[in-house]
């Protein structure tokens, strides 16, 4: 139990802000994190260490997000009128989000390594080494897949707000 604590004191700040940045909602990066601690806790025997103890709770707390996602999609929404009346500033709040949804969806649409590589350079702030690591190949390996996903990200974007794509 001592293991748990001491795992969540060190690791929930950056389990939490995987999440947050995967998911663009705070309150539910929230509940994956306390859930993934919690599959930690009843995993924790199992982790052989063959990697960054980080790197494996935030591999946890995807899978959980990707899940919660499958159930969502599952639940039927709620007719129109059923709904609650449209928050003051709502469209100014969509436009101020529209930026980052737009970087999720692209990062998202990304191919493997350039995805995974992508979110533990940005959202985890992993050092190259350390990615490299995990994929069995060196920093520069890493460092090169990095880049080569910013750029795609950074063309995508281009072609978006020209009206080349779809936003």
């Amino acid at each position: 139990m001592e293991d748990i604590e001491a795992l969540y004191g060190l690791y929930f700040r950056d389990v939490y802000r995987y999440v947050c940045r995967l998911s663009g909602d705070c309150d539910l990066a929230e509940e994956i994190t306390a859930e993934t601690f919690f599959r930690a806790l009843t995993a924790i025997k199992n982790f052989r260490g063959d990697c960054d103890v980080r790197i494996w709770l935030c591999q946890i707390a995807k899978n959980i997000y990707f899940s919660s996602n499958k159930e969502r999609k599952k639940l039927v929404p709620l007719p129109a009128e059923e709904l609650p009346a449209e928050i003051p500033d709502a469209e100014e709040f969509l436009a101020e989000k529209s930026d980052a949804s737009l970087i999720r969806r692209l990062v998202h649409e990304l191919g493997e390594p350039y995805k995974e590589v992508f979110m533990l350079r940005v959202f985890m702030e992993t050092d190259f080494k350390t990615i490299g690591g995990l994929f069995g190949r060196s920093a520069n390996w890493a460092c090169v897949i990095y880049h080569r996903a910013r750029k795609k990200i950074i063309e995508r974007m281009e072609k978006t707000e020209k009206g080349d794509g779809t936003r």
